[in-house]
């Protein structure tokens, strides 16, 4: 089967390789479509960060590259391991794409399995990837979904869970005013969640087409230029007592951003920081002190599936309008990384199909 390969930075490589073996307790999945995820273009340009190394493999995957890339993704079962008693050949699923290690609680109820240690991704440090045209993925990290929900808008649940429980770990509730730094992928999915919870979401971002995005999606009631007006002072006029934010979400990684939601926010607001930071940052203590400011990070999704799935099979969130390309695998890099890495204004999602077909 066709697969993109991680090497090393700036080297992937398409490649046949052998088709999973679905063992016991395991699910294999026909992949309908997967995401490039911002973390893959990291991998690319910067990597291996969440990747293995050639000489180095994963604790709990035992993985060394390369290794097949790819875990933002939906598809088809075509088999079932032993064992498996709940799903059936033919369903639709998406994956929560988790390498945990088997000691580690992963139950219903626990609250923090995915800051366990060694954590990490499938299509990142191994077990398969949703850029190869099959995966064998353990059955605790498969979630089933309605055949009425096209495969490739449940590509989308698994970036759409990060938004979700980022707008958890905020504590926002209906009728908050939301402001949201950066209509990337991430930002935009944390918008529509707010939506969908009944917040009055603004969102500051420097792209026309971004903030078009933003407002013909619905997932946001004002799309700001932050090179324009002075979006601290914006939100201030649009809240109920002109205070400010009742939660802000940093999409960005950028400084100046930051500074703008602490701005932004109410005296004791929520400020949640989405985006992943490769660099310290000049953060405003004084400010966090004065305003009582709740400072929270979050990070990927914990037992967060299902309310999300539940949210977009409602119909109070459509994520047909975040998908901006689909390709095939073997343009991976030449349409899918090229457009994300020098022309990411023009996209949100593109989507590659592994197999082809659909395109």
């Amino acid at each position: 089967m066709k697969a993109a390969r991680f090497y090393d930075r700036e080297d992937i490589r398409i490649e046949d390789i052998p088709e999973p073996t679905v063992e016991p307790g395991h699910v294999g999945i026909d992949v309908a479509w997967c995401g490039i995820c911002g973390t893959d273009l990291h991998e690319y340009k910067d990597g291996p960060v969440f990747c293995p190394t050639h000489d180095t493999p994963h604790p709990i995957s035992g993985e060394t590259a390369p290794i097949t890339l790819g875990h933002e993704f939906s598809g088809v079962i075509y088999e079932v391991g032993e064992g498996v008693t709940d799903l059936e050949v033919g369903d639709h699923v998406v994956v929560e794409p988790y390498i945990i290690d088997d000691s580690v609680d992963t139950g219903p109820e626990s609250k923090d399995y995915h800051l366990s240690q060694n954590m990490n991704f499938i299509g990142l440090a191994g077990r398969g990837g949703g850029l190869g045209e099959k995966i064998s993925v353990k059955r605790r990290w498969v979630h089933a979904i309605s055949k009425d929900l096209p495969l490739d808008q449940a590509a989308l649940i698994e970036p759409l869970s990060v938004g979700y429980h980022a707008v958890q770990r905020s504590g926002a509730t209906e009728g908050d005013i939301a402001v949201i730094g950066g209509a990337g992928p991430i930002g935009l999915l944390t918008a529509a969640v707010l939506k969908a919870i009944g917040c009055t979401v603004v969102v500051s971002e420097l792209s026309p087409l971004r903030r078009e995005k933003a407002l013909e999606s619905g997932v946001a009631d004002h799309a700001l230029d932050p090179t324009q007006v002075d979006v601290a002072e914006e939100v201030r006029k649009l809240s109920r007592d002109g205070r400010g934010a009742d939660v802000a979400f940093e999409c960005t990684s950028v400084q100046v951003v930051l500074d703008t939601l602490m701005d932004a926010l109410r005296p004791t607001g929520g400020l949640v920081v989405v985006s992943i930071w490769a660099q310290r940052s000049n953060f405003d203590i004084h400010t966090l002190v004065m305003k009582e400011i709740d400072l929270r990070g979050t990070i990927a999704y914990v037992n967060s599936h299902p309310a999300t799935i539940a949210l977009v099979e409602s119909g109070k969130i459509d994520l047909a309008p975040f998908i901006t390309g689909k390709i095939a695998v073997e343009d991976l890099v030449s349409e899918g990384f090229d457009t994300l890495i020098h022309r990411n204004e023009t996209a949100v999602k593109i989507l590659v199909s592994p197999s082809g077909r659909g395109l």
